[in-house]
Formats: structure tokens, C-alpha cells, sequence
């Protein structure tokens, strides 16, 4: 598979850096970055494009996404298409592969971990992951004994919606757990690239150039919410079958209103603690409970009492209004 590549460089460039662009973009996406992350130009930047086109974007993927998973062949494929194509760029740019810096963003971000750290890769100097596809879903064989070798920056949204957090949370244990150098660092953001991750991205380009191999302690995980997410498979335990009430918020990300009930969801949640359970549904990942409760409109806030919903109310509302039609006593 021969990838359609945009190459960045300069006259003072002496190592590579891959740019692997996500979902929907294509091979000037990244480019932009190059301001903050190489301001100096030390790198010839390699960014190529995705060979599949991405349904409902003006751009590529690197493999397909459906409701059922991605697209694992495809997966290996774009992965052995970037492997060819990192080889032939050192050669051309007359470069050391083992110098070289993967790097990436959401389904690039994971092919790049899987570049650098998989069974029989030519190690890299480093790679950059952000909003990371995590690679362990993919089946990927890592080498631990070489990736102890390989320092690793780990970036991620905290309130990403497309890949939770957790998982790059969890990457980030495994990788300390099997010896790796790894940074990893949260920003409160979506899906995206974040200017300070750049620029923190940048002087770790900065640490790793001066042959250092940069590892910091991963930060406390952040304390339980007050609304806990609950899927379809966890429903019944913890709705239907609950020695309290349960209030439901059944909600999705793209919906503006339900961030301006998610507030007053919460202060219940609070001021009601021990009398009622507070959990929301995301109904764009679990349709089948939306399906199951007639969930048309959202927001729509439920009350779940001995197995059922006993009332409902729809719409951005006051606590007071919100707890009156859910039949509670409302407190002052």
C-alpha cells in the first residue's frame, strides 16, 4: 500500500518525526502543530494520509469503524503501511530509523505506539500518543523488554467522548508496570489537541534530543463522580434492582441542553446523597436503553423506584420544578 505523504522539512533536520493524523483528517491536519512541537525545524516531518475514505467527513481513516468495532485487518494493514513508509523516508532523508520519533492522534496515535513498542519493531527514540486509539484493542503484541527503552508521552481529554479517558489511563499503568518511560498528562478537554499538551510535547522533544529518557509518576486518578456513567449491562443492578430510588439523567454529548441540566442533576445528587442514587445514561452508547424507556427527547430525567420508572420530566428545568415533577419533597 503506497500512502499519499506530505513532507515537512528543512535544511538543519536531523531526525524523523511521524505525524499520523486521526479520523476524518487527512495529511495536512497535523501540520499546523509544527509551529509549537518543531519551531526549530530538527525534524523532517512526515505526515501521511489515511487509505480509507471516512464516511461523513471530508477526510481519511486508517481503518474502518462500525457499530460492531473496527476494521482489525485493517488495522494491520495501514500498520504495515507506515512501517514501509517510515523505512523509505529515513532512506530518502538520509536518516537513522532508530532516531526517529513516532507520533500521532487518536487512530494515529494508536498505530504509533503500535509501531514503536509492537514484537520485532525497529525501536524508536520516543512516541508522542494524543487522545490515543489504545493499541491493546487491536490485539497488539507488545515487546516489553525493548520498550523499556522507548520513553513514551501520553496525552488525553478528560471529558473526551469518542475515546474515554480510562483508556489511556490504563495504558499509561500498563506501560509504568512493564518498565516503560512514560509521561502521562490529562487536559481538560474533548477529542482534540490541546496548546498546552504542544507545548509540554515540545520539551519533551527538548529532553529526549539530550538522550534523556523523561518518566514521571502518573497522577492520583481523579475521585468518583457524583453522577456515575452506567451502561446496559450494569442497569439492572444498579437501577433496576437498587434499595433506593434512583434518579436516571438519560443524556448525550452533542446535546446543549443536557449540559445545562447536568449542573442541577449534580447539586441533587448532592444534597440528596443517602436518599437517592444519582447515575446518567449517555444514550448515544447505550441505545438500547433509551430504546427500553422510550427515550425520545433529552435531557429526560427519570425516577426508577422498585424496578421501574415512576416518573419522568423532560427538559432543562429549576431543581425546585425538576424535583416536583419527579414527585420528591423538595428541599429549600
Amino acid at each position: 500500500m503506497e500512502l499519499v505523504t506530505n513532507v515537512i522539512t528543512s535544511p538543519s533536520a536531523q531526525r524523523l518525526l511521524l505525524l499520523v493524523h486521526g479520523y476524518g483528517a487527512d495529511e495536512r491536519d497535523l501540520g499546523g502543530l509544527l509551529t509549537y512541537l518543531d519551531p526549530e525545524g530538527r525534524f523532517a516531518t512526515v505526515l501521511p494520509r489515511g487509505p480509507v475514505a471516512a464516511p461523513g467527513s471530508p477526510g481519511f481513516s486508517w481503518f474502518d469503524l462500525g457499530a460492531e468495532g473496527f476494521d482489525k485487518a485493517g488495522f494491520d494493514s495501514a500498520l504495515d503501511a507506515l512501517d514501509a513508509l517510515v523505512d523509505a523516508q529515513c532512506t530518502e532523508q538520509g536518516l537513522q530509523r532508530g532516531e526517529a520519533i513516532l507520533a500521532g492522534f487518536s487512530q494515529g496515535a494508536g498505530l504509533a505506539l503500535a509501531l514503536g513498542l509492537r514484537r520485532g519493531a525497529v525501536t524508536p527514540a520516543g512516541v508522542l500518543a494524543m487522545s490515543p486509539f489504545s493499541p491493546a484493542a487491536a490485539g497488539v503484541d507488545f515487546d516489553w523488554d525493548a520498550a523499556g527503552h522507548v520513553p513514551v508521552l501520553l496525552q488525553h481529554g478528560t471529558e473526551d467522548p469518542l475515546i474515554p479517558v480510562a483508556s489511556s489511563r490504563e495504558l499509561a499503568e500498563t506501560f509504568v508496570g512493564h518498565g516503560v518511560p512514560t509521561v502521562y498528562q490529562e487536559y481538560p478537554m474533548a477529542h482534540q489537541v490541546a496548546l498546552e499538551g504542544v507545548k509540554a510535547a515540545h520539551a519533551w522533544l527538548d529532553q529526549i534530543l539530550a538522550g534523556e529518557q523523561p518518566s514521571e509518576a502518573l497522577p492520583a486518578p481523579p475521585p468518583e463522580p457524583l453522577v456515575k456513567p452506567v451502561t446496559t449491562a450494569a442497569f439492572d443492578a444498579e437501577v433496576l434492582r437498587s434499595d433506593i430510588p434512583v434518579i436516571v439523567d438519560f443524556w448525550a454529548p452533542w446535546c446543549q441542553p443536557c449540559r445545562q441540566v447536568s449542573p442541577i442533576v449534580e447539586q441533587i445528587a448532592h444534597m440528596r446523597e443517602g436518599s437517592y442514587k444519582v447515575v446518567k445514561v449517555n444514550i448515544d452508547e447505550e441505545p438500547a436503553l433509551a430504546q427500553q424507556f422510550e427515550v425520545q427527547s433529552i435531557p429526560l430525567i427519570g425516577l426508577f423506584r422498585n424496578g421501574r420508572m415512576e416518573r419522568k420530566a423532560l427538559g432543562v428545568k429549576a431543581r425546585p420544578e425538576l424535583e416536583a415533577e419527579l414527585g420528591m419533597l423538595v428541599i429549600p
